[in-house]
């Protein structure tokens, strides 16, 4: 697909998705759930604690929402340290393994959480109202538990915007 017909069919994707809590609110009629990217440089440790907190806590609060998570430059394998700080508190690791992002996860994604990343490295740029960034979370490998605190915080937090936006649509 050529730059254009992708940045046509990009800004007509996002034209016609509904904002999250849009959705959230409209999920009793519409077919598919709303979806929320998460995104980190690597695919491999802030976006996979990211989307195993978001996918708990949304279940928990009856919130009906796709989540996924990948990188701009993914490493290999899932971190070891995030792997093992998942599985011992009580979490499913939510990927097998890292994968790049693509114009068609961003296309499809109604709110992308972008934690860390520079967003040149998109093969294309997402709707500005469908973006979020965290850029203020450190890196795990620099200080696991502040970014692990960081991380949930935000998650949490997002899910409450979520679920008072959804009460307030009904």
């Amino acid at each position: 697909m050529t730059g254009l017909r992708l940045r046509a069919s990009l800004t007509a994707a996002a034209v016609a998705c509904l904002s999250v809590a849009g959705a959230l609110g409209a999920q009793t009629t519409a077919t598919k759930p709303p979806s929320i990217l998460f995104l980190c440089p690597h695919g491999a440790a802030k976006s996979v604690l990211a989307s195993a907190y978001f996918q708990r806590a949304a279940k928990e609060r009856g919130l009906n929402v796709r989540v996924d998570s990948a990188g701009t430059e993914p490493d290999e394998q899932v971190s070891s340290a995030v792997a093992s700080h998942l599985k011992k508190n009580g979490y499913a690791i939510p990927i097998a393994k890292p994968r790049q992002v693509t114009a068609a996860d961003l296309a499809a994604a109604d709110l992308i959480i972008s934690i860390g990343c520079d967003l040149k490295n998109l093969p294309a740029q997402p709707a500005a109202h469908a973006l979020r960034r965290w850029d203020d979370v450190p890196a795990p490998s620099e200080d696991f538990a502040r970014a692990d605190d960081a991380i949930k915080k935000r998650v949490m937090d997002l899910v409450e915007e979520l679920v008072r936006k959804e009460q307030t649509s009904r």
